[in-house]
C-alpha cells in the first residue's frame, strides 16, 4: 500500500474509520507513517493527535478500541479508510460515533419497512392499515399469508415473466417481515444467525 504522507506539510493524512460490519462511518482522525505502523503492528487504531501532539491508539484510557479489520488507501494515495470492529462508543462524548448517530446495522429500504410495519403493529385499531387487520387475525393467518406467497413466487419463478416474479417476490418478502415481527423478531436477528452459520 502506497500512501503519500508528504503531499502534507505537516506529514498526515485522513484516517475515516468506519464500522466493517455495519458500514457506518464512525470518526475521522489522522496519521502519519508511525501512526500507520503501529496500527499494523498492533491491530488496534492509533492516530497521530494534532492536539496532544503524540501517538494516540484510541481506546487507551477508555478501553473503546477500534480493532482493525483492513485498510484501504484512496485513488490519490492521500486518505485512508480504515475499518473496524469496535469495542464500545467510538467519540468521546459517548455515542456511538462522532456525528451522535446510532451505530446499529441498518438494511436500506428494509429497515424503513420494519420500522412501519412495527407502527401498524402497535396501532392494531388502525382499521384503514391491511398490516394492522394481519395482526388482529393472528400467527396463523400471518403464517397463511407467507404460504400463500411463498407458493405464488415458486410458481413465478417457474415462468418467464420477470415483472410476476418480482411483484410476488416482495409479497413473500413483505409477509414474511410482518411474520417475523408478529414472534418477535427482525431482520437483525435473522442476520445473526446467517452470521454464525457462515
Amino acid at each position: 500500500m502506497q500512501i503519500d504522507f508528504n503531499k502534507n506539510s505537516d506529514g498526515l493524512v485522513p484516517a475515516i474509520i468506519q464500522d466493517a460490519t455495519t458500514k457506518n462511518v464512525l470518526m475521522l482522525g489522522y496519521m502519519n507513517q508511525e501512526a500507520f505502523e503501529k496500527t499494523q503492528e498492533t491491530q488496534k487504531v492509533t492516530f497521530f493527535s494534532r492536539t496532544k501532539q503524540r501517538l494516540w491508539t484510541k481506546g487507551e484510557e477508555s478501553g473503546n478500541f477500534l480493532n482493525l479489520v483492513d485498510m484501504e488507501v484512496d485513488c490519490d494515495n492521500d486518505t485512508l479508510l480504515i475499518k473496524v470492529n469496535p469495542v464500545g462508543p467510538t467519540c468521546h462524548k459517548g455515542t456511538d460515533t462522532c456525528w451522535a448517530e446510532e451505530n446499529v446495522q441498518g438494511y436500506g429500504f428494509l429497515s424503513t419497512l420494519e420500522d412501519i410495519i412495527t407502527s401498524r403493529k402497535n396501532d392494531q385499531e388502525n382499521t384503514d392499515s391491511y398490516v394492522a387487520s394481519l395482526f388482529r387475525k393472528g400467527i396463523n393467518k400471518i403464517a397463511q399469508k407467507v404460504g400463500e406467497e411463498a407458493v405464488e413466487t415458486v410458481i413465478e419463478a417457474k415462468d418467464d415473466n420477470e415483472e410476476l416474479f418480482l411483484n410476488e417476490s416482495a409479497d413473500l418478502l413483505f409477509h414474511y417481515l410482518i411474520l417475523l415481527q408478529a414472534k418477535g423478531y427482525t431482520l437483525k436477528d435473522i442476520a445473526k444467525v446467517l452470521e454464525k452459520r457462515h
